[in-house]
């Protein structure tokens, strides 16, 4: 009795050693296999998606087979493994391996989109409206309910994102790129504002971004942001009207065709600082540090006027005389090619 219980102890014993050897074969080559791809494949992972169900699609598909055996691998290797959600690039030349292995790492596929110093934030949200990979959940929203889904009501949106590259995955939302750009700003203006010069005019770090906004929207040189920055401050000690183009063309809003009357320098809008005296009530653009950096740090001198060249520089003037003269050689006298400022980066800037 004892010597058939030891065989049949033997037995049972080398059976299970033939099965592990077995299931250790089939997971190896069912790790091994190569993916069966004619041409790159862009896997899409949705939230919440699991290993297990991910790789029955793929069954399904036929891009791979064996997929219980990579259950069983995933389940007793990479138990707690996260599988984030995403876009994952295969190719014909990855094996299942490679390809488990991309998920171990989370290499999801990456897509960017830029926002451009001096764009409206209609700009930003004409922008991210093109980007057919963020889910977007702004659309059909108004300005101020889109900034009471971002947890910031009765917040004017204009001006408050940092102008950057914003790099993002297939399934995030504008919402959040704009949540990431929205604190951007405030912490880079927050440092800024703690540097700030002494002596300027402002009551908070928000007027030294609505100043910002106007500079950024002069400037076509970088290095004469610190000397528009000087007349702007000169002009709000002694109380002088700002008078820049930029805001009376951001009051305008649809209405601007391109074109600049004299109608519109005399027509009353919160924007006009041809009327208005001090600052707008809120940025008319978005800034990047630079321009921030320009507004708490002016250019000293005594220049109170300036003009554009034509070439994106200015001439600047202390006396409204010298100023005249400025206007008429470059102004009344416009050449072919003539501009304020640099060229446009694209066609959706103003």
């Amino acid at each position: 009795m004892i010597r058939k219980l030891l065989l049949l102890l033997e037995g049972g014993v080398l059976l299970a050693a033939m099965l592990v050897v077995f299931a250790a074969w089939q997971q190896h080559s069912a790790l091994e296999q190569p993916l069966r791809l004619a041409e790159e494949y862009l896997l899409e992972v949705p939230a919440g998606a699991t290993p297990g169900g991910v790789l029955n699609r793929l069954q399904a598909e036929g891009v791979l087979h064996d997929a219980f055996w990579l259950r069983l691998y995933w389940r007793f290797n990479l138990r707690g493994q996260p599988l984030h959600s995403g876009e994952y690039r295969l190719t014909p030349a990855l094996s299942v391996r490679d390809m488990l292995g991309l998920w171990r790492r989370g290499e999801v596929v990456q897509y960017s989109v830029t926002l451009v110093e001096g764009w409206s934030f209609r700009q930003v949200r004409a922008a991210l409206e093109r980007e057919s990979k963020l889910e977007l959940h702004s659309l059909g929203l108004s300005d101020a309910q889109l900034m009471e889904r971002l947890g910031l009501p009765g917040v004017a949106p204009e001006g408050r994102f940092f102008p950057d590259t914003y790099r993002f995955v297939r399934g995030m939302s504008d919402l959040d790129l704009l949540e990431q750009a929205y604190t951007r700003l405030e912490r880079i203006l927050e440092e800024e504002w703690q540097g700030r010069a002494e002596g300027l005019p402002y009551k908070n770090p928000y007027e030294a971004l609505i100043m910002a906004s106007m500079i950024e929207k002069e400037t076509g040189v970088p290095e004469e942001r610190g000397a528009i920055a000087g007349v702007f401050l000169r002009r709000l000690r002694i109380g002088m009207r700002l008078q820049t183009d930029p805001t009376v063309i951001y009051g305008l809003g649809d209405r601007y065709n391109g074109k600049l009357t004299r109608a519109h320098l005399q027509e009353a809008t919160p924007y006009n600082t041809y009327v208005i005296d001090g600052m707008p009530p809120t940025p008319i653009a978005m800034v990047g540090r630079e321009a921030i950096h320009a507004a708490l740090h002016p250019a000293p001198g005594k220049s109170l006027y300036f003009v554009a060249r034509g070439d994106g520089s200015h001439v600047f003037s202390n006396t409204l005389e010298a100023h005249n003269r400025a206007v008429r050689e470059y102004q009344l006298k416009r050449r072919a090619g003539y501009r304020s400022s640099p060229a446009p980066i694209s066609q959706t800037n103003n």
